[in-house]
């Protein structure tokens, strides 16, 4: 039987609807993270700060700012479950038994989110930052981000009677089942199946969605579905939980860096580091930080033996073909690669880098943020701005006090004071940058 979600969001209130029910609402590559974190830099002081990058979108002007107090607090009082950790403890990950640590698990079983500093800024947005053990603030990321994007379609449906929000699940229902089969035709179409996952936490339309998204994405997909990239939704549904690591690493180890040689040689010693811990499908390279050409140039032969490659802001056929060229460069098979596709990922991209990619090489899809809150036009009495996607970050932007930057292969993309990024350009160069607008 499927949820009712409109009669829930007409008769939630905050006592039985939380945003963050559970610390295991968060993405995999966040354990993955944060236990080699513990590991190799278990004194480095992190800050992680909320970033909206849709500046025209007032957030501070939309989301009460006692309701985000609220739900924030909320948070802090959770805490991983018995049955929860259980199941980290004794599942099967990337085919790997027990690959969270005794000690790891212990200090999940302790942690709770550390508290966090909230103002408004007189362009009506909210500058939340959290500042503390980078393992610590490292879990705030993706439960930010949530309770942020959750508020604000909160706040847009407010004013919605129950057969207003019955119209608007009905509509918001009907584009995911469409997206569905179009992915099944494509799969009949190029004769071969196109592995998708759901990677929309972060910018979801609200927990309830998601949770429907992942239902039909099971139901819709059958086998050419792969899993989630939220560990609580794994658990429930006994999916895979996917994912890998992300932009904060290399970020961290640049910061840290004490010449710009440590600086150039970042991206590899993350790699060194992972691969200490973590094999086998476990190693995909997420390229982009400092620039992707940058990357591939500089490259030690030893990185072309890793599984995949995850590119993250290029243009994904553009990125595609890199990734593809390098590792026919280094005298590697594609075909025994994986190309993981995650950026903003629609069911146009997805076809066109299915045809594009099918016996060329492995590849997967992370659907985000166009499957779990793609509203637009489903509002019934016309458009309405507040329940589109916007684009919505939570980066760490200080490693023990120095600024972090993150370059990016889209320079719209780019954070971090303008005088550290010159610094990391003049280092890594700006060759294969190209701008795009930034959508989600």
């Amino acid at each position: 039987m499927t949820l009712d979600i409109a009669t829930r969001v007409y008769d939630h209130g905050f006592r039985i609807d939380p945003i963050v029910r559970t610390l295991l609402d968060t993405d995999f590559y966040k354990f993955l993270m944060v236990q080699l974190i513990r590991k190799v830099a278990p004194t480095t002081r992190a800050t992680f700060a909320l970033q909206n990058r849709t500046r025209s979108v007032r957030l501070a002007d939309i989301v009460d700012e006692r309701e985000l107090r609220d739900q924030l607090d909320h948070a802090r009082t959770i805490r991983f479950q018995k049955n929860e950790l259980i199941w980290l403890a004794g599942n099967t990950f990337y085919g790997v038994r027990q690959i969270f640590s005794a000690d790891f698990l212990d200090w999940l079983a302790r942690f709770r989110l550390p508290e966090y500093e909230l103002a408004r800024t007189d362009d009506g947005q909210y500058e939340l930052t959290f500042e503390g053990d980078w393992a610590d603030v490292s879990m705030w990321e993706i439960p930010a981000l949530a309770i942020v994007n959750e508020l604000r379609a909160r706040a847009a449906m407010k004013g919605m009677n129950r057969f207003e929000l019955d119209v608007l699940y009905a509509r918001a229902k009907a584009k995911v089942w469409a997206k569905i089969e179009r992915l099944r035709t494509l799969e009949r179409e190029i004769g071969a199946s196109v592995p998708v996952a759901e990677f929309g936490t972060r910018r979801r339309h609200g927990f309830l969605w998601q949770q429907w998204c992942v239902d039909a994405l099971k139901e819709g997909l059958g086998a050419s579905f792969s899993g989630t990239s939220n560990v609580k939704m794994a658990m429930d549904a006994a999916l895979e939980a996917i994912g890998t690591n992300a932009h904060e690493l290399p970020m961290v180890y640049a910061a840290l860096a004490r010449d710009d040689a440590e600086l150039r040689q970042a991206p590899f010693r993350v790699l060194e580091d992972w691969a200490r811990m973590y094999h086998g499908n476990l190693l995909v390279i997420l390229p982009d930080a400092f620039g992707s050409t940058a990357f591939f140039r500089d490259a030690p032969d030893w990185a072309a033996d890793w599984k995949g490659v995850r590119p993250d802001s290029k243009e994904p056929i553009a990125a595609c073909d890199e990734i593809i060229a390098w590792w026919e460069a280094r005298g590697r098979d594609p075909k025994e690669k994986l190309i993981v596709l995650s950026d903003g990922m629609d069911i146009d991209t997805i076809e066109k880098a299915a045809r594009h990619l099918v016996d060329r090489c492995r590849f997967s899809i992370g659907w985000g943020t166009h499957l779990t809150n793609d509203f637009a036009g489903c509002a019934p009495a016309g458009s309405h701005p507040d329940l589109e996607a916007i684009s919505i970050v939570c980066k760490v932007i200080a490693a023990d006090g120095r600024p972090a930057v993150k370059l990016s292969d889209n320079p719209e993309k780019a954070t971090g004071p303008a005088d550290e990024i010159a610094r990391y350009l003049r280092v890594f160069g700006a060759e294969g940058f190209e701008r795009q607008t930034v959508v989600v």
